[in-house]
């Protein structure tokens, strides 16, 4: 489990110990303290090549990756300054993703072949401009569930793709929209394991976003458009 110091990382944890985990690795860049013996503490930071080479080499039993880990910095691409955020954001959310996932392929395939979970988001279908670089790496980590599930099926790994709109965390405490709780999006993923599903649309955004992709520059870009310039007109004014 990466990201699992806080939100829906932390929500991971709790479901998978309420479905009777033996054990949970709990990978974050600073490890927290547990009140259950099932969880087992990893410092794992997935930019770190040596921190998940680590990672992979302790964790020889498991059965089941979820790639949560992921940053968002808000900034356009265009009107940043500099490359630095949307770096940031690839490293993480595809880099970072793809690096687990490397690393634990041959563990997965040693015990059975399992399962990868990623958590994407409805990001990787539609860019807002304001947060473009974590749509580009979102929509990268996409393209890489997709090739991964096609390469590592011969293994027996399912790997299975999670979307959502707003996930009640604090990544996205200020945001004024509809959101859904983590609770309900790790419900939805381990059903979906258990199942075999390979994707999981967790909420209305994300049913109603893909459905739209065959249109997505009429349907969906244009309210995107309007959101866009009333941001650009209101700072113009202030």
């Amino acid at each position: 489990m990466t990201g699992a110091g806080r939100g829906l990382g932390r929500s991971f944890v709790d479901g998978l110990l309420g479905r009777g985990a033996a054990k949970v690795y709990a990978g974050s860049r600073v490890p927290n303290s547990w009140d259950d013996d099932r969880v087992v503490p990893i410092e794992l930071d997935v930019t770190d090549p040596v921190q998940v080479r680590s990672a992979a080499e302790r964790c020889r039993d498991v059965d089941l990756l979820v790639n949560n880990a992921g940053i968002m910095r808000l900034t356009p691409l265009i009107g940043s300054d500099d490359d630095s955020a949307a770096r940031d954001e690839l490293e993480v959310n595809f880099f970072g993703t793809l690096a687990m996932c490397r690393a634990f392929a041959p563990v997965l395939a040693a015990n059975g072949g399992g399962a990868i979970v990623d958590v994407l988001s409805v990001a990787s279908w539609v860019a807002p401009p304001a947060s473009g670089g974590y749509g580009a790496s979102k929509s990268a980590a996409w393209a890489l569930t997709n090739a991964a599930r096609v390469e590592l099926r011969e293994q027996g790994t399912l790997v299975v793709a999670v979307h959502a709109g707003f996930i009640d965390t604090e990544m996205v405490t200020r945001v004024k929209a509809p959101k859904i709780s983590p609770a309900d999006v790790v419900a939805q993923v381990l059903d979906g394991v258990e199942s075999g599903a390979e994707e999981i649309l967790a909420d209305d955004e994300s049913r109603e976003t893909k459905a739209a992709l065959p249109r997505d520059l009429e349907v969906l870009y244009p309210r995107l458009q309007r959101l866009w310039d009333g941001r650009r007109r209101g700072r113009a004014r202030e």
